[in-house]
């Protein structure tokens, strides 16, 4: 059975990552003033855009909810003499995905953008960050290669979500972001099938 769920594990990180980014540019293009450069990913799925609930449940909700499933076969997956920190770990990831997919049930409001809606959207950008930072770290326990790689794409996320529009367009930096999100949970899974 363990081979069978990390086969299982592998696939629904990588449909997520595949349906995130199809999503992202094949609905966000139905939407003329959406700049993927400047602009933020929610940016196309704020209330009153045309289509936004497609939008959101395509780009946010339905792959979180795949990973939220991944991240529990990670959890399930691991052995029973296994330390806390994995365990942990794989729940904060958990986690993780959890936030990113209700940034697509709490749209931004253009007509309130520091709160409402918009606040608990930034909430749970901002526990979509913490969470993974915390849990990629945590879960990784086989090899010093899955620790560099962990602690890599940890560095990678936080240096682009905090600082990333020093160097690139605001929109791009985020992309880039939620890009290595879907990669580690990729190559997480990845390790764990082997």
């Amino acid at each position: 059975m363990g081979g069978r769920m990390n086969r299982t594990t592998f696939r629904l990180a990588i449909l997520a990552g595949l349906v995130f980014l199809c999503s992202l540019f094949a609905i966000g293009a139905q939407w003329a003033p959406f700049s993927h450069a400047a602009h933020p990913v929610a940016f196309a799925g704020m209330r009153g855009v045309p289509g936004a609930a497609l939008f959101n449940g395509m780009v946010f909700v339905l792959p979180g909810l795949l990973l939220v499933l991944g991240g529990g076969r990670l959890r399930a997956a691991l052995p029973v003499q296994t330390r806390w920190q994995p365990r942990i770990g794989a729940t904060l990831l958990m986690l993780s995905a959890m936030a990113f997919a209700a940034q697509g049930l709490l749209p931004l409001d253009p007509e309130d953008i520091d709160a409402g809606t918009s606040s608990l959207h930034a909430t749970a950008w901002t526990v979509w960050w913490i969470a993974f930072a915390t849990g990629a770290v945590l879960y990784a326990r086989a090899s010093l290669v899955e620790h560099l790689v962990a602690v890599g794409a940890v560095l990678l996320v936080l240096l682009i979500t905090l600082f990333g529009r020093e160097w690139m367009p605001a929109g791009i930096a985020q992309r880039v972001a939620f890009s290595v999100w879907f990669g580690w949970f990729v190559y997480a899974a990845w390790c764990e099938r082997r």
